[in-house]
């Protein structure tokens, strides 16, 4: 029988952080979960004990409500096994026509919210988990973490801003620590940020000068407006994370869905493409 883990769970109310908070419970575990309104989760608090299920308000753009959290979480039950670090939200709009209070408020939430929960989730591995036990964070990206697409300039930006900053803290850690880091890059999946970005208001009015038909932002938002696909199954591909959350050695990066896959061969081969292409230019460029 597996041990029985505690899991901090952002985001918790629908999407992502509800299908895996569901599966953990189910499995057995322990699940904090956290999200900005907490009577969304009403029916499993009628479901589930307390001491296997505690909801908690959470927006993560407030640091000291991500601290409050993670304190709530000791005081409750002494440790955190795995932090699932989904929070966020979509952005869609040319970068000329994203106000840029609008898309500091994306990054507040996509970002520094995100950034913010890893930084207390290593802490609280650290010096709050018995020395070396450390722990798991699974940070959800994106394959917009992997490309740039149009119409997604600034939620592309978040993601790839989230991509780096948790590349490099998981070369700073300290190996004795335990503690490892994933990136979790979905593709398209029919959670409730997709498949119609203008039901759920993120989708912007259009700029003025980008009207034409043709260009390639306005064909993606015709398709965002009136979807043909409804995209994978998120159960399915948390029940994927589950079990990937297990794993001894766990990679940096975790695409899910056959077209994050594909995005990331398609961007690997363009960056050893170029490489190639102009490894001769860098030649013979030492100081005299």
């Amino acid at each position: 029988m597996s041990p029985i883990r505690a899991w901090f769970i952002t985001g918790a109310s629908s999407g992502f952080g509800r299908c895996l908070t569901e599966i953990a419970l189910n499995e057995g575990d322990i699940v904090i979960a956290t999200l900005r309104k907490p009577q969304a989760l009403d029916d499993l608090k009628a479901k589930y004990p307390s001491n296997k299920l505690a909801i908690l308000k959470l927006d993560v753009s407030k640091h000291d409500e991500i601290i409050s959290a993670f304190d709530k979480a000791k005081e409750l039950f002494g440790r955190i096994d795995v932090v699932f670090n989904n929070a966020g939200y979509g952005l869609q709009a040319e970068v000329e026509g994203t106000d840029e209070q609008v898309s500091r408020t994306n990054f507040d939430t996509n970002f520094w919210g995100a950034t913010n929960v890893t930084r207390e989730a290593v802490k609280f591995f650290r010096e709050v988990n018995p020395a070396g036990q450390g722990g798991r964070i699974l940070v959800t990206s994106s394959e917009c973490g992997i490309h740039g697409y149009p119409i997604y300039g600034y939620y592309c930006a978040s993601k790839h801003a989230l991509e780096g900053v948790h590349d490099a803290l998981a070369k700073e850690l300290d190996p004795d620590w335990n503690i490892k880091i994933t990136l979790i890059e979905p593709g398209y999946f029919a959670t409730k940020a997709t498949p119609n970005m203008a039901v759920n208001g993120s989708l912007l009015p259009p700029h003025p000068a980008y009207t034409k038909p043709t260009l390639p932002g306005n064909v993606l938002r015709g398709y965002l407006e009136n979807p043909q696909a409804e995209g994978s199954d998120p159960a399915k591909a948390m029940q994927k994370l589950y079990e990937f959350s297990s794993l001894s050695d766990p990679p940096i990066r975790f695409p899910i869905g056959e077209d994050a896959v594909d995005a990331l061969r398609k961007k690997g081969k363009e960056y050893i493409d170029t490489a190639e292409r102009f490894a001769s230019w860098s030649e013979n460029l030492q100081l005299d």
